[in-house]
C-alpha cells in the first residue's frame, strides 16, 4: 500500500457520486425532516478460486474509513491531555497547549483506512445488466476472465439505510487459476489502488469474526452464505 501523505479537508460543494437532499415530510401528523445522500446502487462478487481452495477479495484505502479513524485518534489525544493538564499542574500553560497542538495535528498511517472487501463496484452503466457490471469488475480488479452467465446472484439488500439507501446486488463465482489473465489491482484511471488478496477456506470463519481485521459486513456475511450453501455440496470446511 502506497504512503498517503499531503492531506487537506475541504468542503464538497458538487459530486459526480455523492448528491446531499433534505426530506421535509410529516409522519402521523408530526412534522420531520431527514438529510441523506443519493449515490449510485452496486454490485459485489464473492469470489471462490476452485484450484488454490481460497477467497479472494480486495484491500483498498478508503478515505472515509480513514478520517474516522483520525476523529477516533483525535479524541483520545484531546482526552488524555485533558487529563495531563489535570494531573501535572506544575507544568506551563505554554508547553501543554504545545504538546496538545503537536500530537493532535498528527495523521495517522495509511493503514488505518484499509479495509478488506468484497470485488465491488457501482452501477453507472444503466445499459448493461447487473451480471455484466459484475462480471467487468471480477476482471478490472481481480484479474479474473469469466463469462457472465457463471454469475450466481446471491441477494440483494439495502446499504447505508440511514444516510444512502443504496441497493447492493450480491453474486457468487467459481474461478480456476486458468481464469486468470491479469494481477488485476482495478483502474488507475478511475484512481483505484487495489490489492488482491487471497483468504484459504480454512481459515476464512475466523478471518470474517476476527475484529481486528478491518472488514466490510458484505464479507462476513457472504463467507456464511458460502458455509451454509456450498460447503456441503463440496464437503469442504469452513473452519467453523
Amino acid at each position: 500500500m502506497e504512503e498517503i501523505n499531503n492531506i487537506e479537508v475541504v468542503p464538497c460543494t458538487e459530486s459526480n457520486y455523492l448528491k446531499p437532499f433534505r426530506l421535509l415530510y410529516n409522519q402521523n401528523g408530526t412534522k420531520k425532516s431527514w438529510d441523506f445522500m443519493r449515490t449510485h446502487d452496486s454490485v459485489s462478487v464473492l469470489i471462490f478460486n476452485t484450484t488454490s481452495h481460497c477467497f479472494v477479495l480486495v484491500k483498498q484505502f478508503r478515505p472515509a474509513v480513514y478520517m474516522c479513524e483520525w476523529e477516533k485518534a483525535k479524541t483520545k489525544t484531546s482526552q488524555g491531555a485533558e487529563k495531563t493538564e489535570e494531573g501535572e499542574a506544575s507544568e506551563s500553560q505554554e508547553g501543554q497547549s504545545a504538546a496538545t497542538e503537536d500530537t493532535s495535528s498528527q495523521w495517522p498511517p495509511a493503514s488505518a483506512g484499509v479495509t478488506y472487501e468484497l470485488c465491488a463496484g457501482l452501477v453507472d452503466k444503466p445499459d448493461l445488466p447487473l451480471e455484466e457490471i459484475a462480471r467487468q469488475e471480477v476482471l478490472e480488479e481481480c484479474g479474473y476472465d469469466i463469462p457472465a452467465s457463471k454469475l450466481k446472484r446471491i441477494t440483494s439488500y439495502r446499504s447505508g439505510v440511514g444516510v444512502t439507501g443504496a441497493k447492493q446486488t450480491m453474486f457468487y463465482a467459481e474461478v480456476s487459476d486458468d481464469n486468470c489473465v491479469s494481477a488485476g489491482g482495478g483502474e488507475p484511471r478511475e484512481g483505484e489502488l487495489i490489492e488482491v488478496v487471497k483468504v484459504p477456506l480454512h481459515e476464512a470463519m475466523t478471518f470474517a469474526y476476527d475484529e481486528r481485521i478491518p472488514k466490510t459486513m458484505g464479507v462476513i456475511f457472504s463467507f456464511i452464505w458460502f458455509h451454509n450453501n456450498m460447503s456441503p455440496k463440496y464437503k469442504i470446511s469452513t473452519n467453523v
